[in-house]
C-alpha cells in the first residue's frame, strides 16, 4: 500500500485538480500524521500506521519557511494561484492555526497578492472561536460534510471525538452565513456507496440549509488505504452536482 506523507511546514508547489497551481501548508509533523478523522480513502494513510514522534511546527518555522520560499518563487517569475493549507492531517488542529493564518495573509499580500488562502478542513473544529474567526479571513474556506448519515460516518470517515455529531456540524456550517465551500467525497466499494438518493437527497437538504458558496464534489483520486473502494462515476458526480445547481448553488465535480 503506498501512501503519501508531506513535508512540513511547506510542499510543493503542486498542481491541484481543483485549486490551480498549490503552495501547500502542512501545519503537522513532516514524520506522521494527525487528524480527527481516520477516512478509509485518506491518502496519507490510516493514522495508526503513520504515528508521529515530533511536535507541531511552530508559527515561527512557518512563518520562515513560507517566506522563503515565496521570495524565491517571485524571484523565479513563478506565483502560486493558492496557498493550501493541508497535509499530514487536519489543519486546524495545530494550535496556532489562527496566527498562522494571519502571518500568511500578510505574506501573500506581500509576495503573491493574487494568490487565494484555501484551507482544506474536516470541519471538526468548526465550532471553535479562533478557527472560526480565521476561517472568516480566507478566500476558500473548504469544509467537509461527506454525508448526514451517522452510520456512514463512523464507519468512513471514522471520528476520533467521540462527541462528533454531524448536526452540531451543520449548525457550524450554516454559522459562516455563506462563506464556505462544502467538499464531499462521493465514492463506492467495500460495502460503501453514498451515490444514491438515500444518501444524497439528505445531504443535499443539509446543503440547502447551509447555503454555501460553492460545493464541491470530488471522488478518489489517489491510492487509498482501504484498496477495496471504488471511483464514484461521471455520471454520478454529474447527476449530483446538477442537483446542487438545480438549488441555485455553485458547484464543481472533481473526477
Amino acid at each position: 500500500m503506498s501512501t503519501v506523507i508531506y513535508p512540513s511546514p511547506i510542499y510543493g508547489p503542486v498542481h491541484s485538480r481543483r485549486l490551480g497551481l498549490s503552495l501547500g501548508i502542512n501545519l503537522m509533523p513532516s514524520d506522521g500524521k494527525i487528524c480527527t478523522f481516520d477516512c478509509l480513502y485518506c491518502e496519507c494513510g490510516f493514522n495508526k500506521d503513520h504515528r508521529t514522534h515530533t511536535p507541531y511546527p511552530t508559527r515561527e518555522a512557518v512563518y520562515s519557511a513560507l517566506e522563503k520560499q515565496l521570495i524565491q518563487m517571485h524571484n523565479d517569475g513563478t506565483h502560486p494561484d493558492v496557498l493550501t493549507f493541508a497535509g499530514n492531517g487536519e489543519p486546524t488542529a495545530n494550535p496556532h492555526f489562527a496566527e498562522i493564518i494571519d502571518d500568511t495573509i500578510a505574506l501573500r499580500n506581500r509576495w503573491c497578492p493574487k494568490a487565494k488562502i484555501s484551507v482544506l478542513s474536516n470541519s471538526t473544529f468548526s465550532g471553535k472561536d479562533s478557527v472560526r474567526n480565521a476561517l472568516l479571513k480566507v478566500d476558500n474556506n473548504i469544509l467537509k460534510l461527506d454525508t448526514v448519515d451517522p452510520d456512514y460516518i463512523r464507519r468512513v470517515d471514522r471520528p476520533t471525538q467521540p462527541t462528533y455529531d454531524v448536526q452540531q456540524i451543520i449548525k457550524n456550517l450554516k454559522w459562516f452565513n455563506g462563506h464556505v465551500i462544502i467538499q464531499t467525497m462521493f465514492m463506492k466499494g467495500d460495502g460503501t456507496d453514498n451515490t444514491g438518493d438515500e444518501y444524497v437527497q439528505p445531504w443535499l437538504d443539509a446543503v440547502k440549509y447551509i447555503a454555501p458558496m460553492e460545493v464541491m464534489v470530488y471522488t478518489i483520486d489517489r491510492e487509498t488505504p482501504d484498496q477495496k473502494l471504488l471511483k464514484a462515476s461521471h455520471e454520478e458526480l454529474n447527476r449530483i452536482k446538477s442537483l446542487v445547481e438545480a438549488a441555485g448553488i455553485p458547484c464543481t465535480a472533481s473526477y
